[in-house]
């Protein structure tokens, strides 16, 4: 949970609000999303954040094999695959933006040539376990450009553009 200080004290997503202008910006647009993907390991940890991650939005998970039992109606589990998970949520979505959670998954994105943007938190703690974002990556180059920084108390927000 310290890598989600940034956000501000709140019981729940919805009561978050960072007390940061450069954060609100980044809060603020991510609230915006139409959906969200999130890998199962993060999911799982979060507990599928109630089943309401904000506002309402679906959740979509890709996995190989769906559990027996979902109690949340707008978490929807998709197995066949990456694209078609991307392809689901950006239509769920109805033109808005895809919230993406969890390194395995924006692996799997990157690889499949499905991510646009990547938006990291920079934040002075080192962790010495979890999956490394950018590892297993294949041999060729994925460029990126940075088109923005914003500077928070104690974090830093960069998004990258992914290059085609």
């Amino acid at each position: 949970m310290r890598l989600m200080e940034w956000l501000g004290p709140g019981p729940t997503v919805a009561e978050f609000r960072p007390s940061s202008s450069q954060s609100q910006i980044v809060f603020d647009e991510s609230k915006a999303t139409g959906a969200v993907i999130t890998g199962r390991r993060t999911g799982d940890f979060a507990r599928y954040w109630g089943g309401d991650h904000h506002d309402g939005v679906p959740i979509f998970v890709p996995t190989h094999k769906a559990p027996a039992d979902n109690p949340h109606e707008r978490v929807h589990y998709v197995t066949e695959g990456i694209a078609a998970c991307v392809e689901q949520a950006k239509a769920a979505a109805g033109g808005r933006d895809v919230m993406l959670h969890g390194a395995y998954t924006a692996q799997e994105c990157l690889k499949a040539g499905l991510l646009d943007v990547i938006e990291i938190q920079l934040m002075p703690v080192l962790l010495g376990q979890g999956r490394l974002l950018f590892e297993g990556l294949p041999p060729e180059h994925i460029e990126l450009d940075l088109v923005r920084t914003l500077e928070a108390p104690k974090t830093l927000h960069l998004r990258y553009e992914v290059k085609r």
